[in-house]
């Protein structure tokens, strides 16, 4: 099978190594890709927002299935359009992918379907937003509707602090955003549940915890991610068949009775009280960096997987795991998650000898004239598995040691509450 998959990220790295695994693989074009990406696939520097330069690239290299990495062109209707064009691709299509790119969209289906989430109200105009404070107790959480690059989502601790953030977003700090969603703040431990879906049925993907703020202890500022790992511990049998009875269930007959069935990668953002579920939001893709901790843990062939999915027979596949736990640390620009320098010089990365239980993927990094350049804020994510998260954690530590890079750093303290 040729193959092509779009994205640029660690997440996409870490697809392109299963896919170039795959006993089904014979060509893969990364769009755009990255420097790990080159040293399996073929990378081209085409904008895969422009549709229709991208169905050329596609026609050209002669490619069987398109496989889609992040969320901007499934909300903005890449499945659609290659559809129309009789390519196959691995993705939901534009109405679907509104479950990320539109907030209040799915707070509306969980209020129609009494999914468990923050109460909530959808405001247009301040005067909405004042009313909503009136009723509710800070902390409370404002999400921009759109699509906001991970940086819609704000915490707020009082009025001053929830009008400045609500009027930014009502002047168009994000493009994608007229309106906001307020919510309560839910207290608890967040999870990530993954599924894999076809139209028919749907599979376990992995489970996995994340860390979002930059600093240790949790502090700072959020990112879109400083490291994961995967199993979950927190979510047991008894918590999965809630999250698939209360959440998951009613959202995917909700699609299917708009004549919108999902296909695709699903990613079940979560927060976990007293043993029960509650939706915070959904992505519409794998998420990055948790992509990267629950890929290597696969034992069956992602693109068998990706077929079943396709031809809507997934009940006809079981996904096979690795008894093994995996972690990954981001290894970020200096100054992330706001101003960074980019094009700076990373060494010894050849030196660094990978294995089965170690991997490096490469988020935002290019090859210039066969020097690794950072070209990004989240770089490299050093990747490990193994039985026990402490020992997988000391293994990423000196792995990370090894690397030459005066303008990187990482949080040390990934994975504590499972160490």
């Amino acid at each position: 099978m040729n193959i092509a998959l779009i994205g640029s990220g660690g997440r996409e790295h870490a697809l392109c190594q299963k896919i170039h695994e795959s006993k089904l693989s014979k060509k893969i074009i990364c769009i755009p890709g990255n420097a790990g990406t080159s040293k399996i696939a073929q990378n081209i520097d085409v904008d895969f927002l422009n549709f229709k330069k991208l169905l050329k690239t596609i026609k050209f290299y002669k490619i069987d299935t398109v496989i889609v990495g992040p969320e901007e062109p499934l909300v903005k209707g890449i499945v659609d359009f290659l559809d129309r064009h009789k390519i196959k691709v691995f993705g939901p299509n534009k109405y679907a992918a509104k479950l990320e790119g539109s907030k209040s969209f799915v707070k509306l289906i969980c209020r129609k379907n009494k999914i468990p989430t923050a109460k909530f109200k959808i405001c247009k105009k301040q005067k909405d937003v004042i009313n909503f404070i009136k009723n509710n107790k800070f902390p409370l959480v404002v999400k921009a509707d759109g699509l906001a690059a991970g940086k819609g989502v704000t915490i707020c601790q009082n009025k001053k602090q929830i009008l400045k953030v609500s009027n930014d977003i009502f002047k168009g700090k994000f493009l994608n955003s007229k309106k906001l969603v307020l919510e309560e703040f839910l207290e608890g431990e967040e999870a990530s549940y993954f599924l894999i879906v076809d139209k028919n049925s749907f599979k376990f993907f992995g489970s996995a915890q994340d860390h979002k703020r930059v600093g240790e202890k949790d502090q700072g500022p959020n990112t879109g991610g400083m490291g994961a790992y995967s199993p979950a511990p927190i979510i047991t049998k008894n918590l999965e068949s809630k999250i698939i009875k209360k959440i998951v269930n009613p959202t995917l007959m909700e699609l299917k009775k708009r004549g919108k069935s999902y296909t695709g990668f699903l990613y079940i953002g979560l927060m976990i009280k007293n043993n029960e579920p509650y939706l915070i939001e959904y992505n519409v893709r794998m998420g990055d960096p948790e992509c990267q901790v629950i890929i290597p843990r696969l034992k069956t062939d992602i693109l068998k997987i990706f077929n079943h999915a396709l031809r809507n027979k997934l009940n006809k596949i079981k996904i096979k795991w690795k008894k093994l736990s995996c972690m990954t640390i981001v290894l970020c620009s200096k100054g992330y998650p706001s101003k960074y320098k980019k094009n700076q010089l990373i060494k010894n990365i050849n030196k660094i000898i990978t294995n089965k239980h170690l991997f490096i993927f490469h988020a935002g990094t290019k090859l210039i004239n066969n020097k690794l350049l950072s070209n990004g804020g989240r770089v490299l994510n050093i990747t490990s598995t193994g039985k026990l998260f402490k020992k997988i954690r000391e293994n990423i530590l000196k792995t990370i040691k090894k690397i030459n890079w005066k303008n990187g750093f990482f949080r040390k303290d990934i994975g504590w509450r499972v160490i």
